[in-house]
Formats: structure tokens, C-alpha cells, sequence
């Protein structure tokens, strides 16, 4: 199987597979303001990513590219939705670009869609320095993304089997490309000690990228004569994962994604302490369900959303919902707990 079809079949199975709500979002409930002081005019949804200014905390999550006409559509109308909403956008690793010259137009359609929006690189952590920067300026980015996605490797059956050296390599990276870096998981979580040897290394934000959402070692297992399957439930879920890594670094960019799906899980993300959340999956699925213009009013309709939600917490801010009281239960709590992290203290600030 060549690398474009792999992508393509990489598309086909995330949308077959879906996601199954496993994200611990539903371990998380805001404690209710009866009286907020605030009207939905005043609510100012503006964000951070480390120097990067965002109108929302919303961003369209790396997905694809490199597979043909196919992923070339798909990140057009990405691009288009990206810039009519205001939204960053992400592409998908651009190694099949870097490998192949052939595949770059899937990727560039993204910027030259959206001229004046932010748009996020991406490779993987076996990249160089000299291809991160490759794909910095192929895009003309604003960000670059380093994915880690160990597992999906490992069960992918012509999947990487090494993983040694690259904590270097994004170090040197880091210190390299002219654009901050962003160190992604794909679908199963990061913890707090990861996070403190990204951030250590240079790394700009991390992102969660949380089990619950798109599930790539189910995508690979369906790839794969004989299933290695117990991956299948590998994981740290997104919501303890934001709050692993929030608490021990609460200063620094937290990035929110894995399953995503509506406002509320948005706001809860932020409340656990992201700055902005990617979504891809949901995304996805209105795209190639719906068609682009649906999916412009499904991004809008979630920045109305997170408005009215901010409104009735009485936070006019990203910040100020960021310190609105949550209190945690079942799966997600435990786990903390077990982690050393006290869950009462999101209730009683």
C-alpha cells in the first residue's frame, strides 16, 4: 500500500469508527450561577496560544494531507471554513510531502485558501531539523506541530519500531525553526511528566490529544491481518489528561483535543485549564456528512455556544472561565486522586 493510500484509508476508518464518548467530559459538571452579572454582549472569547493570539479557543485539528485529490479537497474546504470562522487550521504530517514533491499541492491549498489565517504545520518526532523547516515554509505557518503517535506505530503494520533520539530532535527543532512548536499525542493522552520534558525541551504548548476521540490503533488494527487490540483501550482520557498537565504547569499553553464533540466539552476543556482546544474527528464528520457550508455554520453555532455558556457562568473571559468551579466524579476523579492531584480543588475555587 503506497502512503496516499494510507491516508485515504486512514480517512475512510476514522469516520467508520467514530468516537464512543470515552473523553471523562461527563465526569465533569459546573457548579450552576444563579446570578452571573454578565450579558452575552460582553463575553470576549479571545486566547493564547503561548504568542500566538486567537479569536476563539477553537481550532480546526490536524487531519490529513498527502493522499491525492482526495485529502487535497478535504483541506480546501478545511481552509475555506478556517478562514470565513476565523479559526486556526492544521494540516496533517507533511512527510509524504517532504518524500514526495508530488503531494505538496494537498498540503499548500491550505494556505493559499487561507491567506491572512493562522495556519499549524505538522510532522512526527522522527523529523529533522532541516525537514521541520521544510515544512514551516511550504505553508508559510504560523506554528508548528510535532506529533507523537507511538502507538499508532507500533500496531501500524509497516508503522515505526524505534522511538529513541526524539526528545533530542524536537529539542533541537525547538531551537531552530523560526515558529513556535507545539508537541501533539494522537489519541492517547500525555502526561504530566512527559509534559514537563516537552516544556523543558522548548516546546511552545502542549496538546493532550486525549483518549475518547479518533482511535488510531483501532484504525490500524483494522489494517492488520492479526489485531493487537489491547491498545485498543490504551490510554489517559482527555479530560484527566488536560487536568494532569494544567495543574503541574499552569503558566505554560495546554492544548485540549481527543474527542471534542460540542460547546460544553469546549468550555469544560478551558475550565480544566487549556487555552484553546483543536477538534478533527467531529469536524471530519460534519465535512464529508454535511458538506463546507455546514460545517462554517457548525463552528459558528459552537462559538454562540460557548458565549452562552460563558454568560450564565458569569465569565466575560477565557481566563475568567478558566477559574470557574467544577466539581469532578467517577473514572476522571479517581484518577487524579491516585495521580496526587486533589479534585476539590476545582470545586471550592
Amino acid at each position: 500500500m503506497t502512503r496516499a493510500e494510507r491516508k485515504k484509508a486512514h480517512i475512510e476508518h476514522a469516520l467508520s469508527t467514530g468516537q464512543k464518548r470515552l473523553t471523562g467530559f461527563d465526569d465533569i459538571t459546573f457548579v450552576h450561577v444563579s446570578l452571573p452579572e454578565t450579558a452575552l454582549s460582553q463575553i470576549d472569547t479571545a486566547t493564547k496560544i503561548g504568542e500566538l493570539f486567537l479569536s476563539s479557543p477553537i481550532f480546526i485539528n490536524a487531519m490529513t494531507g498527502g493522499g491525492g485529490q482526495t485529502t487535497l479537497e478535504i483541506n480546501r474546504a478545511l481552509a475555506r471554513a478556517a478562514a470565513e470562522t476565523n479559526i486556526p487550521v492544521a494540516v496533517g504530517s507533511q512527510m509524504s510531502a517532504l518524500k514526495d514533491p508530488g503531494e505538496r499541492p494537498s498540503y499548500e491549498v491550505v494556505r493559499k485558501e487561507n491567506q491572512k489565517g493562522l495556519v499549524f504545520a505538522n510532522l512526527g518526532s522522527e523529523a529533522t531539523v532541516e525537514q521541520a523547516q521544510r515544512a514551516v515554509d511550504m505553508i508559510e505557518a504560523d506554528m508548528l506541530q510535532i506529533h507523537l503517535n507511538v502507538i499508532q506505530e507500533i500496531v501500524m503494520p509497516e508503522g515505526d519500531r524505534s522511538f529513541s533520539g526524539r526528545l533530542r530532535r524536537i529539542e533541537e527543532i525547538c531551537s531552530t525553526v523560526g515558529v513556535p512548536v507545539s508537541v501533539k499525542e494522537v489519541g492517547f493522552g500525555m502526561s504530566r511528566e512527559t509534559a514537563a520534558k516537552l516544556f523543558e525541551a522548548g516546546a511552545a504548548a502542549v496538546d493532550v490529544g486525549g483518549y475518547g476521540g479518533t482511535n488510531f490503533s483501532e484504525i490500524e488494527n483494522l489494517r492488520r491481518d492479526k489485531a493487537v487490540d489491547f491498545f485498543n483501550q490504551w490510554g489517559i482520557s482527555t479530560a484527566a489528561s488536560i487536568a494532569e498537565v494544567s495543574s503541574a504547569f499552569q503558566n505554560r499553553a495546554v492544548i485540549a483535543s481527543g474527542g471534542i464533540q460540542n460547546a460544553l466539552d469546549l468550555a469544560k476543556s478551558i475550565a480544566l485549564g487549556a487555552s484553546a482546544a483543536g477538534m478533527a474527528g467531529y469536524f471530519l464528520k460534519v465535512l464529508t456528512s454535511s458538506g463546507e457550508d455546514a460545517l462554517v455554520k457548525e463552528i459558528a453555532g459552537l462559538i454562540k455556544d460557548l458565549k452562552r455558556i460563558m454568560t450564565v457562568l458569569g465569565c466575560r473571559t477565557i481566563e475568567e472561565l478558566k477559574k470557574s468551579p467544577l466539581v469532578l466524579k467517577g473514572d476522571t476523579y479517581h484518577w487524579l486522586k491516585a495521580r496526587g492531584i486533589d479534585p476539590s480543588t476545582y470545586s471550592m475555587r
